[in-house]
């Protein structure tokens, strides 16, 4: 049996989550933290002020890690989309391109160096600064 395969590409978009599993995460390994921490420095009630301190801390990096994330995707998807890459559009010929403004190729395409020439040549022993 032949399968066939559709002649236009899917946009691949990324898998948004609610699960709030990053912040749980952070937020437990901060109840840990800074009820050890609290414990050292304070005893019992130092654990417990520690581990609710480290607990909204933890909870708070866990979100903004997880929300730069998010945003990075959503920037790259974006691009993705500019650029082509999932609209089956990448390196399709006779794009349009704006025109040079002055008709002239670049210094460097034209083969001029751009020195003054009074440098020297680099290869052999260190060279003495100029004045």
């Amino acid at each position: 049996m032949k399968t066939t395969t559709p002649k236009t590409a899917e946009a691949v978009v990324p898998a948004q989550h609610s699960s709030h599993a990053v912040e749980a995460a952070a937020g437990a390994l901060g109840v840990v933290g800074g009820a050890s921490t609290g414990a050292l420095l304070g005893g019992p009630v130092g654990a417990i002020a520690g581990a609710v301190i480290g607990a909204a801390m933890g909870a708070a990096s866990g979100w903004a890690a997880d929300q730069a994330s998010a945003d990075q995707a959503d920037a790259d998807a974006a691009l993705d989309e500019d650029i082509g890459v999932t609209s089956g559009t990448i390196g399709t010929p006779g794009l349009e391109h704006p025109p040079g403004q002055t008709n002239a190729p670049s210094a460097a395409a034209s083969g001029a160096s751009g020195g003054t020439g009074s440098e020297s040549e680099a290869d052999g022993p260190m060279q003495t600064p100029g004045d």
